[in-house]
């Protein structure tokens, strides 16, 4: 899959504020690299809890966007562990497929350090929008 469209709009969206990475893509997993700096801690001198779910909801969103062909899909559910903290640096979250309809996806992501520390994990479900050229009583 081409990623060059969805990149150079994401690098002026939320993407690009977080300074997110695409590393790898296919349909079997997603990879994307930040460097956590100042900008991305708390007031205790750890990376916001909000950064590292922002980043395990990126990669599946990218995820359900390489399974299916290009369409973008929106987050319905999301699920997180924090299992250890995470410091500036760093770090790499990897998304997985576990389960797919027609119109949802669940998936699952994680979020390590260079040193492989697991910070965190999460499960989500995504849903495709509905086509745009659809009736509206077309409840499908």
């Amino acid at each position: 899959m081409d990623w060059t469209d969805i990149m150079s709009r994401s690098e002026s969206s939320f993407w690009g504020l977080l300074g997110l990475r695409l590393l790898s893509a296919d349909s079997q997993r997603v990879e994307i690299g930040l460097t956590a700096n100042q900008s991305h801690l708390n007031s205790m001198g750890i990376v916001h809890g909000g950064v590292l779910s922002s980043m395990m909801d990126q990669a599946m969103g990218m995820l359900v966007t390489a399974v299916k062909g290009g369409q973008e899909g929106v987050t319905t559910h999301l699920n997180i562990n924090y299992l250890s903290p995470m410091s500036a640096g760093e770090l790499i979250v990897t998304a997985y497929p576990l389960h797919e309809t027609y119109r949802t996806m669940t998936l699952r992501a994680e979020v390590c350090n260079s040193e492989g520390i697991l910070g965190c994990i999460s499960t989500g479900t995504f849903r495709l929008p509905k086509d745009k050229g659809k009736a509206v009583t077309d409840r499908g």
